[in-house]
Formats: C-alpha cells, sequence, structure tokens
C-alpha cells in the first residue's frame, strides 16, 4: 500500500468541512480551487442547519498538483474571504476524531 497525503500509508482522500453561515457561492467557491488543483471530488453533502451552511466533501488528492498543507492554506484564505470555517484533513484523522 502507498503512502498517502502528508506521507501518511494509505489512501489520498481527504475530508473538507465547511460550517458558517449561509451565502451564496459557498459550494463553487470550494469546488473551484479543488478543480484548479486537480484534486477529484467523490462525494459532497450539504445542508442547511437553522441559518448555518454545513458541507462535508470527501475528495481524493492523487492527481492533485499541492500538498494537503497548502490546499488547507488555500481553503482557510477562501473561508476567511467568504466568513466561513474550511478545514482539509486526511481521512484517517477524520475517522479517528469523529468516531463514537
Amino acid at each position: 500500500m502507498g503512502k498517502g497525503t502528508n506521507g501518511l500509508p494509505g489512501s489520498n482522500r481527504i475530508a473538507i468541512t465547511v460550517i458558517g453561515p449561509d451565502r451564496v457561492g459557498i459550494i463553487a467557491a470550494v469546488t473551484a480551487i479543488l478543480a484548479d488543483k486537480g484534486v477529484n471530488i467523490l462525494d459532497i453533502n450539504q445542508t442547511i442547519m437553522q441559518e448555518f451552511f454545513v458541507m462535508v466533501l470527501v475528495a481524493d488528492m492523487e492527481s492533485s498538483r499541492v500538498d494537503l498543507l497548502k490546499l488547507k492554506e488555500l481553503l482557510e484564505k477562501k473561508g476567511e474571504e467568504l466568513q466561513v470555517r474550511i478545514d482539509a484533513q486526511h481521512e484517517n484523522v477524520f475517522n479517528y476524531m469523529h468516531r463514537i
């Protein structure tokens, strides 16, 4: 089994979460960054919880032109512009943090 993003063993899959006040263009802004950097979206789920926009996106970085650290920086900067919190992490970390 090869190394994933950031040298972690396993897949190249990441989980991206977006939380904040709902506004036009959030999905478009996030997915534009991913497309520009060669990150493939595998699954996406979004909802509005009361007035908050909540999105979880699973993506594959196999063909990415940036590493996870740089992608996180780009997404966090876009989140500041949109006034939402955007976080990206390797799927192993995400699964460990959200296990019951």
